[in-house]
């Protein structure tokens, strides 16, 4: 009888356990085959220890939590308190203020023939840094298909070359293209269609916007229109636009710059350059500029430059300038200087042909100022056209002794006579019944000594002494044009005086500003003054008609080369003598001539002033002493333009050296 082992207490429940545990080999035992050593008893099993376990468990689910909380919170604060101005910054990322340039007005003449008007164009331009880094970086990532700066540049270059021509060459381009700058402008004045065209074959082209003011006459009028060109000299890039440099461009520039717009737009990545189609809002729509309409005759103007110009060459005088003013209105239907400027090329820019004497130089206008003795003579009862005064050919006045232009003897002259034949000594035998606070007034009441107020830059308003500061010899002076000075537009605006029956009306060149509806705003009229009575200015009027008359003897006029057939002409020829600046005296070889005419005399339409500088006088062409015919060469052309009709009758031939 087999004997049995008593089993420990516990251990029988785990039986089956112990003999599954034994039935497989356990890792690390003997394989299957080999002995076994006997059991020695109950085999006891033993746990691994789990308390590194349970840290790293807790210790996940406190990172799990903690980033939780911290996603809450960064949530909350996007959501809650970064919301609107994050967005603000997103949206700042992709819009763009793009500004609506507004058109420059133009200016035009009295019959809307355009004297400057604006296009549009483009100024292409080239970022050679941001170009070369762009290829570098397209090159590291795509080192199976490497692009070359050179060729690519090469490339815009014979392009943009193909389709501009003459204009551009192909190296200069070549040249600007690989500077090593961060930007750089390679040609102006492209049309916005040909930059667009260059723009979709080359996306790195930049096609920046200009406006390119147009003169098609050039130097037509140029004096008073001025020039306007493309300026970025303002911090602020919405005043980037086209501005006056002179003239009436520049005066009037407000007016017609007019004011730019803007409106905002989605681009894609932020580029101004690539808008996403429907995106546009918040639009602010552009104000064009007004139109400027002169009251210049564009035609006339062409005229009198070129006729200017030519008397000039050859009076071969150093200067002139001459204005045509509408006897009843004071509108400047023309005025010209001999030397103007093209605004077309600016390398002729030069200040002294881009400014207008015809306004801002005056001078000593000698014998055309002896209208002030014959208004005051007539307005005064102090003679009649056909009275006699014997007048010697020299006059003491205070301390100095006046002479007439030619020697004689005392001779019978006529009121008209006096003027006719331009006699200083008669003249101050006038002036001294008119007196000097009479002529003063006169003086005043013609505008002399102040701005015309024309509507120019630059006018200047001539000097006339005050009549407290007259000396005893000054009187001796103003009458025959000595002492004071005047602009020709200030010469011109006396005779319109007595072209207008006694009333002045101050010139203008400005007629209306035309708004961008259309609207037509007038200019403010001038203040008539009323200077002389009718009667009177229709006297002097009559009796400077004998100016020009061509008598036998004596009675002939000191300008009968203004008369022109047909037509009854008034004027009045001048010869005013130049300070020599080394002496400070009057010089002997040195002058200013002048001429004032009224055509027609018997229902004046038109007044003409012309001055030349320093004409060669003593010895030089028949035209260095007179410029009655250059007034004849205009009067003629006025007359055939306007078509004046014929007067009515011939001016009378009168006695002017009663025999």
């Amino acid at each position: 009888m087999t004997s049995e082992r008593p089993v420990p207490r516990g251990a029988g429940g785990r039986r089956g356990a112990a003999s599954a545990h034994r039935s497989a080999p356990a890792p690390g035992l003997a394989p299957v085959g080999r002995p076994r050593r006997a059991s020695t008893g109950p085999r006891r099993l033993v746990r691994k220890p789990v308390g590194n376990h349970h840290i790293r468990v807790v210790s996940v689910r406190f990172l799990l939590i903690a980033a939780l909380v911290a996603a809450g919170v960064k949530l909350i604060q996007v959501q809650g308190f970064e919301a609107e101005a994050l967005a603000a910054k997103a949206e700042q990322q992709r819009t763009t203020e793009i500004d609506i340039p507004a058109t420059r007005g133009s200016i035009v003449d009295r019959n809307g023939v355009e004297l400057a008007f604006s296009v549009e164009s483009r100024v292409l331009a080239f970022r050679p840094r941001a170009v070369r880094a762009d290829i570098a970086k397209y090159n590291r990532e795509h080192p199976g298909a490497t692009l070359s700066f050179d060729e690519r540049t090469e490339e815009i270059a014979r392009v943009i070359r193909q389709k501009l021509g003459d204009r551009v060459s192909e190296d200069d381009l070549l040249g600007k293209l690989r500077r090593h700058t961060s930007y750089v402008y390679l040609v102006s004045e492209v049309e916005p269609g040909v930059a667009r065209d260059i723009q979709q074959l080359f996306p790195e082209i930049i096609a920046e916007y200009r406006s390119v003011r147009e003169y098609p006459g050039r130097s037509l009028a140029s004096n008073i229109v001025g020039v306007a060109n493309w300026r970025m000299d303002d911090p602020d890039v919405k005043k980037h636009n086209l501005h006056g440099l002179s003239g009436l461009e520049s005066l009037r520039d407000n007016e017609l710059s007019g004011k730019p717009g803007r409106q905002v737009v989605d681009t894609e990545e932020g580029s101004r350059s690539v808008v996403i189609p429907g995106t546009e809002r918040d639009l602010v729509p552009a104000t064009d500029g007004s139109d400027i309409q002169l009251t210049i005759d564009a035609d006339l103007q062409y005229n009198l430059q070129q006729s200017l110009a030519s008397y000039v060459t050859k009076s071969q005088a150093k200067s002139g300038s001459a204005v045509v003013l509408d006897a009843r209105t004071g509108e400047v239907y023309a005025m010209a200087n001999d030397e103007s400027f093209d605004p077309t090329d600016p390398e002729g820019y030069d200040l002294e042909t881009m400014g207008n004497p015809a306004v801002s130089t005056p001078y000593e206008p000698g014998s055309v100022n002896k209208i002030v003795t014959a208004l005051c003579t007539i307005q005064h009862d102090i003679s009649e056209p056909g009275d006699a005064h014997m007048v010697a050919d020299t006059i003491n006045v205070a301390d100095r002794t006046v002479h007439d232009a030619w020697s004689h003897a005392t001779m019978p002259f006529t009121t008209t006579g006096i003027f006719a034949k331009s006699s200083n000594v008669g003249t101050l035998m006038l002036a001294e019944q008119c007196g000097p606070d009479r002529f003063s007034k006169l003086l005043r009441d013609l505008g002399l000594g102040e701005r015309t107020g024309v509507g120019l830059p630059g006018e200047s308003p001539g000097r006339v002494p005050p009549r407290g500061q007259w000396s005893g010899s000054t009187f001796g002076n103003l009458p025959i044009g000595q002492g004071l000075s005047m602009t020709v537009l200030q010469m011109a605006a006396m005779y319109q005086t007595i072209a207008n029956d006694g009333v002045r009306v101050p010139p203008r060149i400005v007629s209306a500003r035309v708004a961008p509806d259309g609207t037509r705003i007038a200019e403010p009229k001038p203040e008539p003054v009323r200077v002389v009575d009718g009667r009177t200015a229709r006297t002097v009027r009559d009796m400077l008609r004998a100016v020009v008359q061509d008598g036998e003897g004596l009675d002939n006029g000191t300008g009968p080369a203004a008369a022109l057939t047909g037509y009854q002409i008034s004027g009045k020829t001048g010869t005013g003598q130049q300070i020599e600046p080394a002496t400070g005296a009057y010089s002997n070889d040195k002058y200013w001539i002048t001429f004032a005419g009224i055509l027609p005399a018997d229902d004046p339409r038109f007044v003409v002033g012309i001055v030349l500088d320093r004409p060669n006088y003593s010895g030089g062409p028949p035209e260095g002493r007179s410029a009655a015919p250059l007034f004849h060469d205009v009067a003629s052309y006025l007359a055939q333009r306007y078509n004046i009709p014929l007067s009515k009758k011939a001016s009378p031939v009168v006695p002017l050296v009663l025999q």
